[in-house]
């Protein structure tokens, strides 16, 4: 139960840095970017599995770059979802999968500094994974 309360605020987190970085996504208020993390993380839960495997030939091909495709697709189907979260276009959707990337490998790091794990790629990519 901790984990995903972890798991949803930081996804909070991320998507309310991701709206003051990327100018064409844009969220209401608090409890709208609450719900928005929410409805993400169900989407990015139950959904975005089914797609990368269906799509893994091509996210092979493309180096894994495809999976920021699969990811603003999530960004856009969670704004569609939510009121008062929007995304103005694919290309405002897909940077901010970019920069939602980037914030959780950031995450992941910081908190492997702070807990005391030696850090290696590796272990940065199992723990993504899994």
């Amino acid at each position: 139960m901790i984990t995903a309360l972890i798991t949803w605020l930081s996804t909070a987190f991320g998507l309310w840095l991701t709206t003051r970085i990327v100018k064409g996504i844009e969220i209401a208020s608090t409890s709208t970017l609450f719900w928005s993390a929410l409805v993400l993380g169900l989407i990015n839960a139950f959904l975005r599995p089914l797609l990368w495997m269906l799509t893994m030939p091509l996210t092979m091909v493309t180096f894994g770059l495809f999976a920021l495709v699969i990811n603003a697709l999530m960004i856009m189907l969670a704004a569609a979802i939510v009121p008062g979260f929007e995304v103005k276009n694919f290309g405002s959707a897909l940077l901010g999968a970019l920069v939602m990337a980037l914030i959780a490998l950031a995450g992941i790091v910081l908190f492997m500094l702070l807990s005391g794990v030696s850090i290696s790629w590796y272990s940065v990519e199992q723990h993504i994974m899994y």
